[in-house]
């Protein structure tokens, strides 16, 4: 007996230590963006932490998701170096395979019960008649659950007749625990890896512009002290018209305080580019460049193999778990080293996707702030995360950024095993790529050969960030 409840009790604290950890940072990421309400204790602030919980929930199992994958890949290849050693005996197959379990049940508890919970509870104000209160509220918060599980369940019925119209078929949905979630979290992954598909593609063109924001770009034929004091004029200029004009309109006044942010946006901007050393100038921003572009091309070059292991052989499908076990062979032919670039690039993917998709325009309105963003809000970015993340592993081993097999019910998704759906996805997303990133080193370019032929007054560039004026090298506006 007690040799049956140690590994249980061992597995426990593991899975506990680990997503006490996500959890905590899940909250405190999620709060620094959560819109500070009042601290009184009425109805609705209950409601909102209990929101607010559950959201943190979601985002920590969106986390491990993620971590999954790399977390699997790394054990199997510490497992090969070092199999007899007593300090990593806890790391064995069964909890790789428990912790691929877990992920993938919680998944499906939070996509498919607590975030419509927690939507439908904050948006809920009790049936008509009944005594307002919490009660009233859970009460119709179930109801809009059932009736919205009812409509999927229909849904799906309707989508299986329509596709598969087998007597079997349509038994195996009366199988809700077997086959009706996994078939219907299939279905959300596939809606997740056309996401990504989406996403990444953009994202992978957009981290470019976006660490030349974080970073210090060098200095080549400007003079930043020169530009420093036009701005200094600019917001000094500013300041005059706010303070001296008392009869300025209201909205003239909202105008020029968001000047003045701007500008000052800008001076911060200059003075950190002043501060800044040598080194960060010169080395920092060219290396981080360098290594962003070596990544994007590595997994296009992966990409390409993979479509090319797809056409010659047949065990380049990712069937599921169907391969040597956890700690019995490398996943990689390069062995650690090939493991340790394989997790590099999946977070450098999740990372991309994330990024593509706050630059989509249809979820730009989507993307959290400070500080000022609604409960609502936070609950449709948990549940997006959630999506991306959940299909992050799918991802990857169909486009055969790795090779390891999913395992639990990561594995089991129908269209997986069509050869066309994950040809096409592998073609599409090498195309997609290789696109953005030709567009996005050749903007300049076009930019420049618009002015030459006269074609620039036109607008035949569709950027929205052509427009925008920024300083040139001796310091004057010019408009890019």
């Amino acid at each position: 007996l007690h040799n049956l409840i140690s590994p249980f009790f061992l597995f426990f604290q593991i899975c506990f230590l680990l997503f006490a950890v996500l959890y905590i940072v899940s909250y405190f990421i999620i709060t620094r963006y959560k819109r500070k309400a009042d601290e009184q204790e009425d109805e609705d602030a209950i409601v909102n932490r209990i929101s607010l919980f559950l959201s943190t929930f979601t985002l920590a199992v969106s986390a491990g998701a993620v971590l999954l994958l790399p977390f699997s890949i790394i054990s199997n290849e510490i497992l090969l170096s070092f199999p007899q050693n007593y300090y990593i005996q806890w790391l064995n197959g069964s909890l790789i395979h428990g912790l691929w379990n877990l992920a993938s049940l919680f998944s499906n508890l939070c996509l498919f019960v607590l975030m419509p919970f927690a939507f439908f509870f904050l948006e809920s104000e009790g049936f008509a008649g009944l005594k307002k209160g919490i009660r009233a509220r859970i009460l119709e918060t179930l109801v809009m659950l059932i009736l919205l599980g009812l409509l999927i369940l229909g849904i799906v019925w309707v989508a299986s007749a329509l596709i598969d119209n087998d007597a079997a078929s349509m038994e195996s949905l009366y199988d809700l625990w077997e086959f009706y979630l996994p078939y219907l979290y299939s279905c959300i992954s596939l809606m997740g890896c056309l996401l990504l598909l989406l996403c990444t593609p953009v994202g992978l063109s957009r981290m470019f512009t976006v660490m030349g924001q974080l970073l210090v770009k060098p200095t080549i034929l400007e003079d930043l002290d020169e530009q420093m004091y036009i701005i200094t004029l600019e917001e000094e200029a500013i300041q005059r018209k706010l303070n001296g004009a008392s009869s300025i309109v209201e909205y003239q006044t909202a105008e020029l305080e968001r000047e003045l942010e701007k500008v000052k946006s800008r001076k911060m901007n200059l003075e950190r580019r002043k501060k800044a050393s040598a080194w960060e100038r010169n080395l920092v921003y060219p290396a981080v460049m360098i290594l962003l572009l070596i990544e994007t091309s590595i997994s296009v070059l992966l990409v390409a193999l993979n479509i090319l292991y797809l056409l010659v052989d047949e065990t380049a499908m990712p069937k599921g778990s169907g391969g040597p076990g956890i700690g019995n062979a490398s996943l990689s032919t390069f062995g650690f080293v090939g493991a340790a670039l394989e997790i590099i690039l999946i977070f450098y993917l999740m990372v991309s996707s994330v990024v593509g998709f706050y630059s989509l325009r249809f979820f730009e309105n989507f993307t959290p702030r400070k500080d000022d963003t609604t409960m609502t809000k936070i609950i449709g970015n948990c549940v997006s995360i959630l999506v991306l993340s959940s299909a992050l592993p799918v991802m990857s081993r169909t486009l055969g950024i790795t090779r390891f097999d999913l395992l639990g019910d990561f594995g089991r998704f129908n269209w997986l095993g069509n050869f066309y759906i994950v040809l096409s996805y592998n073609l599409l997303f090498a195309i997609v790529t290789t696109l953005c990133l030709v567009r996005k080193f050749t903007s300049a370019v076009r930019e420049e050969l618009l002015k030459a032929l006269g074609l620039d007054k036109l607008h035949l560039s569709n950027n929205p960030r052509d427009s925008e004026t920024k300083p040139s090298a001796n310091g004057h506006q010019k408009t890019l």
